[in-house]
């Protein structure tokens, strides 16, 4: 490996500490976008909280090499942007598949998720799962169901021995009338 001047390495050391410390990365060439579509992403990046910045393809490279991830080379051509997310994996592939959807100059290369790069495909399915918040909810529902179901049931039962004692009671007094 080359040397590489300090601020550079400074640039590169950034992009391997993002790298390493988010837990999802989504790569796109930019290429085509006017300033205000750009204003436009970098303002729904930062309100979902997703780090997003444009970096050369070599600077990328190198710090990929030393977080120890490989097979992102392949990916590595024209214009580069990275959206970084230290929390929610799938928010940056969401931000991105939907800014996608609206402006077709924005063109989604790759992923990283967990330090292992994947493709188009992969960062499209990521994009269409559940947020957190409804993959939660969804598991608090599930988790609740069948403590409803047993409530429901004993309910059921105390009502039916409320009936049958009512039913004797009313048979007694009929015979004792």
């Amino acid at each position: 490996m080359h040397s590489i001047r300090p601020e550079k390495a400074a640039k590169v050391s950034e992009l391997k500490d993002l790298m390493t410390g988010s837990k999802g990365v989504i790569l796109v060439d930019y290429c085509g976008l006017t300033v205000a579509e750009d204003t436009d992403l970098r303002r729904k990046m930062r309100e979902a909280g997703v780090t997003y910045m444009v970096a050369k393809n070599t600077f990328v490279r190198i710090a990929a090499k030393e977080a120890g991830i490989e097979g992102l080379d392949s990916f590595l051509e024209h214009n580069t942007a990275l959206a970084f997310s230290a929390e929610d994996p799938v928010a940056p592939a969401k931000i991105l598949s939907e800014f996608a959807k609206d402006h077709k100059a924005l063109e989604i290369k790759a992923g990283i998720l967990d330090g292992a790069v994947i493709g188009l495909d992969e960062v499209k399915a990521l994009a269409d799962l559940p947020s957190r918040e409804v993959l939660l909810a969804k598991l608090i529902g599930s988790m609740q169901a069948p403590i409803s179901g047993l409530v429901n049931v004993l309910h059921g039962t105390l009502r039916n021995f409320v009936y049958v004692v009512d039913a004797v009671r009313q048979k007694k007094e009929q015979e004792s009338a």
